[in-house]
């Protein structure tokens, strides 16, 4: 028996090569007990016939609307997901909305997630970002993923944004790092972001996978210098990850990811503000302060 629909909340997923994965979010979401008003999913360029599986279930899914992007022959980290997350946000019109949820499509989920969801968003009105916490299936069990991640930070696979802090940290940032960033401006301007570790969301595609372990920690620490992280505060985060198996793999390829962003002088977060904010806070950290990180 589904609950009466007493939220707006409308969803974005891009998508890119997910054929092996996307009829299980299609399923997830179908099933939810509050559905959304709207999902738009977006084809950024699909070659495996992604195309193909969401044009037919968007066929007979009133509420499902596809757009379909060229190929533009590669994966653009960070700033291509963003791309068509946007080309998705651009066809919602003006459309009234709650909440705003972006959503992998290699994702599957408790009939009841956003339900719950919104349920700890009604049970704390300071909250402006939300999700689920991501896990792998190992042995047909979720095993949690994100477990070294700050009490702050909310997986870019499944982000819901609350109205008003959408409105006050919009637009996200088209370049990676952009899940971080945007709960950073969030806790800044005196919102809250957090996980919900009660609720499970298993990400069928390892994060990363598509990039491999090395190419995966170089673009993290690429994101991170565009993001602004503290220098000091970055060589900590290196050494801790280099003392995880592969050891030094990690630790090293972050650093010069990392040190790549000063030698090929990227642009970083356009607010100094924020960088500002950051760099406190992972000081606090540091210093064993309370701080966003805990």
């Amino acid at each position: 028996m589904r609950v009466k629909q007493h939220r707006h909340y409308i969803v974005i997923t891009p998508v890119r090569d997910e054929a092996s994965h996307i009829e299980e979010t299609i399923e997830a979401v179908r099933s939810q007990t509050l559905l959304p008003t709207r999902w738009i999913v977006v084809d950024d360029g699909s070659t495996d016939g992604t195309g193909d599986i969401l044009d037919r279930h968007a066929a007979r899914t009133s509420w499902m609307t596809v757009i379909h992007r060229a190929n533009r022959g590669h994966r653009a980290n960070g700033g291509g997901v963003m791309d068509a997350f946007y080309a998705g946000y651009g066809a919602l019109n003006g459309e009234a909305w709650n909440y705003l949820v972006k959503l992998d499509g290699d994702l599957s989920f408790a009939a009841d997630y956003f339900e719950r969801c919104f349920a700890m968003f009604d049970a704390d009105p300071r909250l402006g970002i939300g999700g689920g916490v991501v896990c792998q299936l190992k042995g047909g069990e979720p095993v949690v993923e994100s477990k070294g991640d700050p009490p702050f930070h909310v997986r870019g696979a499944t982000k819901i944004y609350r109205r008003e802090c959408w409105d006050q940290i919009s637009p996200l940032m088209k370049a990676p790092g952009w899940d971080t960033v945007d709960e950073v401006k969030a806790n800044m301007l005196g919102w809250a972001t957090r996980t919900f570790p009660r609720l499970p969301i298993v990400q069928h595609k390892p994060t990363g996978s598509a990039d491999g372990a090395w190419r995966n920690a170089f673009k993290n620490g690429r994101a991170n210098y565009v993001t602004g992280y503290d220098p000091v505060f970055m060589l900590a985060k290196c050494v801790k990850n280099a003392l995880v198996k592969p050891v030094f793999v990690g630790g090293v390829a972050m650093a010069l990811g990392f040190l790549s962003g000063y030698v090929a002088q990227l642009p970083q977060v356009s607010d100094a503000s924020v960088i500002s904010y950051l760099r406190r806070e992972q000081r606090r950290r540091l210093l064993l302060r309370e701080s966003i990180y805990g």
